[in-house]
């Protein structure tokens, strides 16, 4: 990867969080070329200077360059993917034909892939065997970052020097990286948050008071602690950027849609009413019965995550579910990859 100037990114999925993205790269004076899926995305960036879909009000500099083709990424020095995380691979299988071979790539999607269980650097992996692969993950809501309010992400790479370059060349005073080298534990975190957060919600729409959210909090991350033990990762990252840290904010924010999605289910809205009308993708939706069905292969206990997965996607109802959950047997307060 090359250093500015220069320097040539390509991000690929033009929602709020790509745009974001794409923002902040241009303003560290990087030429920026940003794919979107949807026709009405390009054209409203190149006309108009501003994502009025995903983004309004945020003025976009001209170093980005919208685009619906992957063959104008072509040259890039380094790919940003932050496509929803359930279509990532068939993103990254238009792209592959067009990068450079190993071209870096930061995986900014947060989700596990409904259909196979799969993380995202699992994906991408699949794909792009020989791609160097870095995470980004942390406490960040997309118009914050646009308008260069302080934010502070985890950047992970198994390659340190990797994360360092990555830092260096998107890093700034209003948006801090710090490096990591756990891939899996700020992955993990970044895509059990969004499934927690719909729990906070619920209990936050049913009226269960802040003792109650904070319960959900304290236990949900000592299930993902769990399953990050189990699959490999350090559980001291959810300590950090990409686990706590995100955690307190799309936990604890109306702004979260995994939260609002919740408020509205504890409501008494069916999940339909709760997605109607959003064009922008509330992540925990999809991802609840992947981490599910990857706890349960790794023989981890998520029984907040199969709680939620039962009412998204079993037509469990909330207030059952709830009791369920409660009258749980009691257990020893500590944190362990074994099923307890």
């Amino acid at each position: 990867m090359r250093s500015s100037p220069g320097t040539t990114i390509g991000v690929i999925g033009a929602g709020a969080w790509g745009t974001a993205l794409a923002k902040v790269a241009a303003e560290r004076g990087l030429a920026v070329r940003l794919w979107a899926h949807e026709s009405d995305v390009v054209q409203a960036i190149g006309s108009k200077g501003e994502n009025t879909v995903f983004l309004p009000g945020i003025r976009l500099p001209e170093e980005i360059r919208p685009t619906g083709r992957f063959s104008d990424f072509a040259g890039v020095d380094l790919a940003i993917l932050a496509a929803p995380a359930q279509f990532l691979g068939h993103v990254v299988k238009g792209l592959a034909p067009t990068l450079a071979p190993r071209t870096p790539l930061i995986v900014a999607a947060k989700g596990i892939e409904t259909a196979t269980g799969r993380l995202m650097s699992e994906v991408v992996a699949d794909v792009l065997p020989d791609a160097p692969i870095a995470i980004l993950s942390g406490p960040s809501f997309a118009r914050e970052v646009a308008e260069r309010l302080p934010t502070a992400l985890t950047i992970a790479s198994a390659d340190r020097a990797l994360a360092e370059r990555i830092a260096t060349t998107l890093g700034s005073p209003r948006l801090r990286l710090y490096i990591g080298t756990d891939i899996i534990g700020a992955q993990v975190g970044g895509a059990a948050k969004n499934v927690l957060a719909i729990a906070c919600g619920i209990a936050t729409g049913r009226r269960l008071g802040e003792n109650a959210r904070a319960a959900l909090i304290t236990r949900g991350m000592a299930e993902m602690t769990r399953l990050v033990a189990a699959l490999g990762g350090a559980p001291e990252t959810l300590l950090g950027l990409s686990g706590i840290g995100d955690v307190v904010l799309t936990c604890m924010s109306a702004t979260s849609r995994n939260f609002a999605v919740g408020i509205a289910l504890g409501e008494g809205r069916t999940l339909a009413d709760a997605l109607a009308g959003k064009r922008s993708v509330a992540e925990g939706v999809a991802s609840a019965a992947a981490i599910v069905a990857r706890a349960n292969m790794a023989g981890v206990a998520m029984p907040i995550a199969e709680a939620i997965d039962a009412i998204l996607n079993r037509g469990a109802a909330v207030d059952a579910t709830i009791a369920d959950v409660l009258a749980r047997p009691l257990g020893r307060e500590e944190v362990s990859a074994r099923r307890a």
